[in-house]
This record gives structure tokens, C-alpha cells and sequence, in this order.
């Protein structure tokens, strides 16, 4: 069965494209190349174009014969949607609109969407349920959500079948080296802080230390990126069994603070220092963002295997040591 993955050369659609080629499907990538890298894109057929076109989506979905859709495409940073939301309501919410309409037109039902943890804005409990009210408190946020209730609705109207997953903390790299994680600017942090250990940059930013958390720092529920593209499988198959639309969070339900991800890249690489500086909180930073993941593990019997701490960081630090990349 071909699967369309929009937005697979990037970090979780070249994963999640390597788990559907190992599952037994075929992967067909489209990727502008925007953020996408070519040397990601290793698993079935590459075809470089953006959803700004229906036709040209409708035309892809009927040359290939594609079954399903799992859709990544989209603007990703939360800081840059705050100065820049025409951005990311084109590209997030009406470029999916124009895709989810080529669906339509070609007949193709089911669509797992890549969703965030930012739909839920700042928690009212920890670990946070995925009937926790959606207050998104950035742009990127608010695309999110606005894209799950189009989901909703089309499926109401249409018979659109989705699967929204909610994405805690993506880390980590190919277990077998062959794909990590690279992006330019890098803002996440376990890239940022084993790139300052192995040299690769000064140092990293601790960004508020005075939280309500146990050693003052933000705490993250971290997912490795193996584990959340099987889930991506998992809710494909799950939708192709006849499966309700729904939506659910990816995460470990555990927590790490910024200074106990520091002690795990320390551990790592056997006792070498993280240079790293204190600086203030970014606004909008909640101290904890932890999911309650149990549906995920209910409705797919999906079971994260590479979600320790120390696990993602060793795999992140091999495919960092080993990158050439600029």
C-alpha cells in the first residue's frame, strides 16, 4: 500500500518513512526542501513540491495510487510564528486545507496528522490528558488546533477518517545511525547541548532557573523519534482496520529538567563537562509539560522501547559525533 508522507524528508517524516518501508508499505515523499534535507529522503520514491497546488497534490495522489496519507508538512518554530503568523497560518492551516480537498476529490479517507503538545497551551495539570482543554498560547499552537477541528469536521461532513498525534519532546536519532536529527537554526535541546559538549558550538543556554520544578529548571517529557514513527504506523494500520477518528498524546508520561538532560549528554560522554550559561525565562515557557500517554498504548498498543533518557542521548550523540553536516 503507498502512503503519501508530506513533509518526509524531514527529522520524524524520514523516520516515520523508514518505519513504513519496513512495515511493508511504500512510502511516496513530497518535500520542498524548505527544512527537509535530500540525504533524509533514503525510503521510496521522492517527489520534491510543496501543498500550495491542489491539482498538483490531486495529480500525485492518482499517478500513484496512494491508499493514506500521513501529513508533516508544516512551519514548526514557536518563536518565529509569534513575529511571522502569516506564515504559518498559509502554510499550516489553508496548505492542509488544499490537501485535505485533494483527498476528497481522489477518494482517499485516511490521514494521520502530525499534531503538538503546543495545542494545549500552558497546563492545568501534569501529567496533561487529551481531553485537557485546547488554549494554544502561539500561532504555531493555534494551527494545530485549527487543523484538528478541520480534520473533525471534514470527517463529520465527508467521512474523512484521521488520527491527530499530540508530539511531546521529538529527540533522538536513527538507532542505526543512518538518519538524525539536523536543523538549521537548531533549537532544540538535546541537539543543542550535545553539540556544545562535542565542540560544536560555545556552549547552550539554560533559559530560567527559577521554575516550581525540583532543581528550578523547565521540565519536558522527551520521545525518541523511532518510537514516535512506529506510532505513526500504528495509527495508519489503525485507521486502514476501520478505526474512529481521534487524537493522542506521544510522550513517556516522565519528565526530565533541562539540568537532568545536561547530567545525561554528561554521562554520555564519560564525564566531559556541558558548557552551559544560566539565562532568563523565554515567555510562554510552562515549568512542566508532561503527557498522559495511556491512550496511545490502549487504542494502538503502542509501546515507546527507545524513551529512556539515557537511550535517546546515546543515540543522538552517535549521530552527532558522526555528522558532517553545516
Amino acid at each position: 500500500m503507498r502512503v503519501l508522507v508530506t513533509g518526509g524528508a524531514g527529522y520524524i517524516g524520514s523516520h516515520t518513512a523508514k518505519a513504513l518501508a519496513a512495515s511493508g508499505f511504500e512510502p511516496i515523499v513530497l518535500d520542498d526542501f524548505s527544512t527537509g534535507h535530500r540525504w533524509a529522503a533514503k525510503w521510496g520514491k521522492l517527489i520534491e513540491g510543496g501543498l500550495d497546488n491542489a491539482d498538483f497534490i490531486s495529480q500525485i495522489i492518482k499517478e500513484h495510487r496512494i491508499s493514506a496519507v500521513i501529513h508533516f508538512a508544516a512551519s514548526l518554530l514557536v518563536g518565529e510564528s509569534m513575529v511571522q503568523p502569516q506564515k504559518y497560518f498559509w502554510n499550516n492551516v489553508v496548505n492542509t486545507l488544499r490537501l485535505l480537498d485533494a483527498m476528497l476529490e481522489t477518494g482517499v479517507k485516511h490521514i494521520v496528522f502530525s499534531s503538538s503538545a503546543a495545542v494545549f497551551g500552558i497546563p492545568e495539570k501534569v501529567p496533561i490528558p487529551e481531553d485537557h482543554p485546547l488554549r494554544p498560547i502561539n500561532p504555531y499552537g493555534e494551527t494545530k488546533v485549527m487543523t484538528e477541528r478541520a480534520m473533525h469536521w471534514y470527517g463529520s461532513a465527508y467521512g474523512l477518517r484521521s488520527v491527530a498525534l499530540r508530539y511531546f519532546n521529538a529527540a533522538g536519532a536513527d538507532p542505526q545511525g543512518e538518519i538524525g536529527e539536523y536543523h538549521h537554526p537548531e533549537t532544540h535541546l538535546i541537539p543543542l547541548v550535545v553539540q556544545a559538549t562535542l565542540g560544536k558550538r560555545s556552549f547552550v543556554e539554560v533559559y530560567g532557573t527559577d521554575y516550581a520544578t525540583p532543581d528550578g529548571t523547565a521540565i519536558r517529557d522527551y520521545i525518541h523519534v523511532t518510537d514516535l514513527a512506529e506510532a505513526h504506523v500504528l495509527a495508519l494500520r489503525y485507521l486502514m482496520d476501520g478505526g474512529e477518528s481521534t487524537a493522542m498524546n506521544l510522550g513517556t508520561s516522565r519528565g526530565y529538567s533541562v539540568r537532568e538532560v545536561i547530567a545525561a549528554v554528561e554521562r554520555c560522554a564519560a564525564g566531559h563537562k556541558v558548557p552551559f550559561r544560566d539565562a532568563p525565562r523565554r515567555q510562554g515557557d510552562p515549568p512542566s509539560l508532561v503527557a498522559d500517554a495511556r491512550r496511545a498504548g490502549k487504542v494502538l498498543g503502542w509501546q515507546p522501547r527507545f524513551s529512556d533518557i539515557d537511550t535517546i542521548v546515546e543515540t543522538a550523540w552517535k549521530w552527532h559525533s558522526a555528522c558532517r553536516l553545516t
